[in-house]
C-alpha cells in the first residue's frame, strides 16, 4: 500500500452539519432543555420549536413567552469519524457562528469569538483524533455578553429597541425593532465543516474590474495561505477570463515564492453591465486554479463579474450638494426599497426564498435595493441574483441607529468583518455604492448623543470618517462611499438638510402631531434613501397569525403585531384627512393598506416629478420578517400588499402626476425611457358621472430619461369644492392616437368626495388557472382592488387600485388553484374600492357629517 504523502494531497471539504444535539446549560430557562435534536445551520430557536418545545413566535403573543431566550448559555455537540488522510492542516471552517462562541474539539479549547457578522476559521490538526471525535460549540447568552461588554466598553445610546445590540456583534433587529420581534438566537447559523490541505491554499482573492476608455480589466490580488511545512515553495496561479458566452478570451500564469500574487486579465471592448430599464446584464467569468511546484491542483476559484463603472456622484450645484448614482457615465433615476432579513432566522432561507424576494423588486419596476445595516449582511444568492437582473446594490456596513464604541475588543471585530465583506462583496457588478451607518450621524447631531455621551467618548465616527474609507481605498476603490445615510456634504452637522445628499423623511410618518402624508411635500430632496408609511399585512397574513376571532385591530394579540410606538394611532390619524370614517376590522383593513399606497403615490410622485434635482428614491421597506403591521410593500408571508401594486405604477418608465406648485397645479411627466416622448396631452375636467366640462390639448415632447411639468389651464383646475369633479390628464400617440399613460386626479379627499357606491357592475367565471373578474364602470370608481386572499390564502389579483372612468371596463385576473366557486370573489368585503369606504362610511348611514357639507361648499 502506497503512503500518501502531503504533495499528493489537494484540498477537501467536509460538511459537519448532522448528528448535532443542544443542551442550554445555564439561564432562566422555563423547562428543561437537554439534547434536543438540532439543525446546522440553524438557530437554538428553531430547533425547540421543530422540537415541539415552543410554540412559533411568529403567531398571537407567543414572541413573549420567549423573552428568556436571549439570557441563557448553550451547547451544540455533535460526534464524528475522523481519520488521518496525510494532509498537512486541518481547519474547522465555520460561515457563521451567533454569537458568542467558545469552539471545544475532543475537550481542548480551540477559540472563543463573538462576532456573527464574520467567518472564521481554526487550525485544528492537532487536536483532531483518529477514530470518535467530540466538537462541541458553547454559546453565551448574548444579552449578558453584551453587558458585560458595556462594562468595558461605556454604556453609549441606541434607539430602536431598549436592548444593547450594539455592544455586540450580532444582527441589530434580532434584539427588536419596531417592525421586529424580540427573538434573541444563538446558534450555528451558518455552514460549518472540515477543511483538509498541504502545501498552500487559496485565500479569498481581491479583485478590482475597471473599464477605461473602452477596455475592461480584471486585477485580482491573490493570497496564499501556506501550512507550515511548506515553507517558500514557489507556487502558481493561472487565471482565465470567460466571456458572456462561456468563450476563454483571456489567460495568464504567475508563478511565486511569496503569499501573494498579483493578476491581470483583460477584455477590449467589453460588453457593458447596466442596471435594469438601462440596458443588458452580460456577466463575465474569472476561473482561477493554484498549483504547487509539481503541478498538483491545491485550489480553484470560480466567479462572475461584470464590466462597469458606476457609484453615488456628489457635486456642488445651484441648489446645494447633488447625490446621482451612476452607472458607465451615465445617471441612472434610481428607484427602490430598502432591504431588512427576509426572517428573523435567516438560516431557514432558501436560495428560492431570495427568488422570490428580488423577483418582487425587479417586478414592482426597481433597479436598486439598499441592504439595511440593522441586519445581515446578506448572502451571496441575493447579490448574484441582482448581479443578473440588473438590480443596483446600495450596501450599509451594518451598524445602524446607535452609537458604537471605538475602542477593543469591538474595534477589531469592526474591522475584521468589514475587511471581509469588502473583499467578498467586490465581485459583483451590483454593488455600486457603500453606506457607513444608518442614521448614526444624525443621531450624534440630532437625537441628542452629543449632549449626551461623556466628554472624549467615541460614538463610531472614527469607522465613518477614517477606517472604513482606508478599507475602501485598499481593498476596493472602485464604488463610492458615505458616512452615514442620511448624510449631507458638505454640511456635516446638518445630516439630514434636503438641498444636499441624502435624507430620510420620517415626519410624514413619525410626527406625534400631525403625520399627514401630504407633509411629504414640506421638502425637495436631492435623493430621498428612507421614508414610508404603514399599512397592515394582508388578510391571509394576518388571518394565520392571529387566531382571535372576530378580529379586532386593537387587540392585545394585534397590537402584538403592531411594533411602531403609537403606531394604531398614527395609522389613525394619518388617514383621517383623507378617508372617511370606517367601521369594523374589514373596512379598518383596507383602508389602512390604501392609505400606505396613497402615502406613496403622494411621496414618491412628488419626489420624482423634481427629477433630475431629486435623483431618486429608496421606500422603507420592501419586505417584512413576519407578520406585522409595517411599512413593508410585502408582508412577511411574502404577499404583496397594495403598496407594491402602487410601486408597480410609480416604478413604470412613463409616470404621469399632478402636482401643486404654488398657487398653481401642473401635470409631470416622468419619462424614465431611453426613447423620447413625443403627442398629445390631452387635459380634461369633468364630473363622476362622465360630463365633460372643459377640456385642453396640447403638444408634448418629453426627453429620453427627463421630466417635464405643463401647467393646468386656470378653468381645469379644481376647486375646494369640487367632490362631483376629476382632472383627466392623458398622454396619447402622435399617429393613432392610442393611450400611452393616463392619471386620474381627485381634487378633494374621498372623505368630502362625491363618489358614489354601486357605480360598477362586475362578474366572475372560471377561466383556466383562476377567476376572470370583469367590470363595467357605470359611474367613476377610484382604487378598486381585489383582496384575493380573502376566498383563497393562495390566490393572486394581478391588478390592483384600478381607477375607472363611466363606461370603461376592465378584466381583472386572479390567479388560483383553490377550488371556491367565482361568484366569491365579487363579495362586498372582496371586491372593494374606495367608493364602497365613501358610501359606507357612518355620517353617510346618518346623514352628512356639518365638516362634510362645509368641505363640500368650499368653506
Amino acid at each position: 500500500m502506497t503512503a500518501v504523502t502531503s504533495s499528493m494531497h489537494p484540498i477537501s471539504r467536509r460538511d459537519l452539519h448532522e448528528g448535532w444535539t443542544l443542551t442550554v446549560t445555564d439561564g432562566p430557562v422555563p423547562f428543561p432543555i437537554a439534547d434536543v435534536p438540532a439543525t446546522v445551520p440553524g438557530t437554538f430557536l428553531t430547533d425547540l420549536l421543530a422540537a415541539g418545545l415552543i410554540p412559533d413566535p411568529y403567531l398571537d403573543r407567543n414572541e413573549h413567552e420567549l423573552a428568556w431566550s436571549g439570557e441563557v448559555d448553550l451547547s451544540y455537540t455533535a460526534r464524528f469519524e475522523w481519520s488521518p488522510s496525510g494532509a498537512d492542516r486541518v481547519d474547522l471552517v465555520a460561515a457563521e457562528l451567533d454569537t458568542a462562541a467558545t469552539v471545544v474539539l475532543n475537550g481542548q479549547e480551540i477559540a472563543t469569538v463573538q462576532n456573527q457578522h464574520r467567518s472564521w476559521r481554526f487550525d485544528v490538526t492537532s487536536a483532531l483524533r483518529e477514530g470518535e471525535n467530540v466538537l462541541e460549540i458553547r454559546f453565551a447568552s448574548p444579552l449578558r455578553t453584551a453587558r458585560e461588554n458595556i462594562e468595558r466598553l461605556g454604556d453609549l445610546p441606541a434607539v430602536g429597541n431598549d436592548l444593547p445590540y450594539n455592544a455586540i456583534r450580532k444582527m441589530a433587529c434580532n434584539f427588536g425593532w419596531d417592525w421586529g420581534p424580540v427573538l434573541v438566537t444563538s446558534g450555528i447559523s451558518g455552514p460549518i465543516g472540515l477543511e483538509e490541505w498541504s502545501g498552500a491554499r487559496l485565500a479569498p482573492i481581491r479583485p478590482q474590474v475597471t473599464v477605461e476608455q473602452g477596455h475592461g480589466v480584471v486585477e485580482l490580488q491573490v493570497p496564499i495561505e501556506r501550512s507550515g511545512g511548506a515553507g517558500d515553495e514557489t507556487v502558481s496561479v493561472s487565471a482565465r477570463l470567460l466571456d458572456p458566452s462561456g468563450r476563454q478570451i483571456d489567460e495568464t500564469t504567475q508563478s511565486s515564492q511569496t503569499d501573494e500574487l498579483a493578476v491581470r486579465l483583460s477584455a477590449e471592448d467589453p460588453q457593458l453591465w447596466w442596471p435594469r430599464g438601462y440596458g443588458d446584464q452580460p456577466l463575465y467569468g474569472v476561473a482561477v486554479e493554484l498549483r504547487d511546484a509539481a503541478g498538483v491542483l491545491r485550489g480553484t476559484r470560480t466567479h462572475r463579474i461584470g464590466f462597469r463603472t458606476a457609484g453615488a456622484i456628489e457635486e456642488a450645484d445651484e441648489i446645494g450638494t447633488s447625490f446621482t448614482l451612476t452607472v458607465n457615465g451615465t445617471a441612472i433615476l434610481a428607484k427602490g426599497a430598502n432591504w431588512i432579513p427576509e426572517d428573523c432566522f435567516p438560516s431557514r432561507l432558501t436560495a428560492q426564498d431570495y427568488r422570490r424576494a428580488v423577483t418582487d423588486a425587479v417586478e414592482a419596476g426597481m433597479n436598486v435595493l439598499r441592504i439595511w445595516g440593522g441586519g445581515l449582511y446578506a448572502p451571496e444568492e441575493l447579490y448574484s441574483l441582482c448581479d443578473e437582473l440588473g438590480i443596483m446594490v446600495w450596501q450599509d456596513v451594518a451598524m445602524a441607529c446607535a452609537a458604537y464604541s471605538e475602542s477593543e475588543p469591538l474595534r477589531s471585530e469592526v474591522i475584521a468583518e468589514a475587511r471581509e465583506h469588502i473583499v467578498r462583496l467586490a465581485w459583483h457588478p451590483a454593488l455600486v455604492h457603500w453606506n457607513g451607518s444608518n442614521e448614526n450621524v444624525e443621531g450624534y447631531y440630532h437625537w441628542g448623543w452629543k449632549e449626551t455621551l461623556p466628554e472624549g467618548a467615541t460614538w463610531g465616527n472614527g469607522y465613518y470618517t477614517e477606517i472604513f474609507p482606508a478599507l475602501l481605498a485598499e481593498l476596493d476603490p472602485t464604488r463610492s462611499y458615505t458616512p452615514s445615510s442620511p448624510f449631507s456634504r458638505p454640511l456635516i452637522d446638518q445630516p439630514r438638510h434636503p438641498d444636499h445628499g441624502t435624507i430620510h423623511n420620517w415626519v410624514a410618518w413619525a410626527s406625534e402631531e400631525d403625520n399627514d402624508y401630504l407633509r411629504y411635500r414640506d421638502t425637495i430632496p436631492r435623493f430621498s434613501a428612507e421614508f414610508g408609511y404603514q399599512g397592515p399585512a394582508n388578510w391571509a397574513t394576518i388571518a394565520r397569525a392571529v387566531s382571535e376571532r372576530p378580529l379586532d385591530a386593537d387587540s392585545a394579540a394585534m397590537l402584538s403585531h403592531q411594533k411602531a410606538v403609537g403606531g394604531q394611532d398614527k395609522l389613525r390619524r394619518g388617514m383621517a384627512a383623507h378617508l372617511p370614517e370606517v367601521e369594523g376590522f374589514d373596512d379598518f383593513h383596507f383602508a389602512t393598506q390604501l392609505n400606505q399606497a396613497r402615502a406613496l403615490i403622494c411621496g414618491i410622485g412628488h419626489y420624482l416629478s423634481y427629477w433630475p434635482r431629486c435623483a431618486g428614491t429608496i421606500v422603507w421597506q420592501l419586505n417584512d420578517c413576519w407578520p406585522v403591521t409595517s411599512w413593508a410593500a410585502v408582508d412577511g408571508d411574502g404577499r404583496r400588499k397594495l403598496l407594491w401594486y402602487a410601486l408597480r405604477d410609480l416604478y413604470a418608465p412613463l409616470l404621469i402626476t399632478v402636482q401643486p406648485r404654488e398657487d398653481e397645479e401642473v401635470v409631470s411627466v416622468v419619462n424614465d425611457s431611453a426613447t423620447s416622448l413625443d403627442g398629445p396631452l390631452v387635459l380634461r375636467r369633468q364630473t363622476l358621472d362622465g360630463e365633460v366640462l372643459a377640456a385642453v390639448t396640447s403638444q408634448l415632447q418629453v426627453a429620453p430619461r427627463s421630466a417635464t411639468t405643463v401647467p393646468v389651464p386656470a378653468e381645469l383646475r379644481g376647486t375646494t369644492g369640487a367632490g362631483d369633479q376629476v382632472l383627466v390628464a392623458e398622454l396619447r400617440t402622435g399617429r393613432g392616437g392610442e393611450r400611452r399613460g393616463r392619471t386620474v386626479h381627485f381634487p378633494v379627499e374621498d372623505r368630502a368626495s362625491e363618489l358614489r357606491g354601486g357605480a360598477y357592475e362586475a362578474t366572475a367565471a372560471a377561466v383556466e388557472g383562476g377567476v376572470e373578474i370583469s367590470v363595467h364602470a357605470t359611474g367613476t370608481v377610484r382604487d378598486l382592488c381585489v383582496l384575493a386572499d380573502k376566498v383563497d390564502p393562495d390566490a393572486v389579483a394581478e391588478q390592483q387600485l384600478l381607477t375607472l372612468l363611466p363606461g370603461e371596463r376592465a378584466t381583472v385576473r386572479v390567479r388560483t388553484a383553490g377550488t371556491a366557486a367565482p361568484q366569491e370573489y365579487l363579495a362586498p368585503t372582496v371586491l372593494i374600492s374606495a367608493n364602497d369606504l365613501v358610501a359606507r362610511a357612518p355620517e353617510r348611514a346618518t346623514g352628512q357629517s356639518d365638516e362634510d357639507r362645509a368641505m363640500r361648499a368650499g368653506r
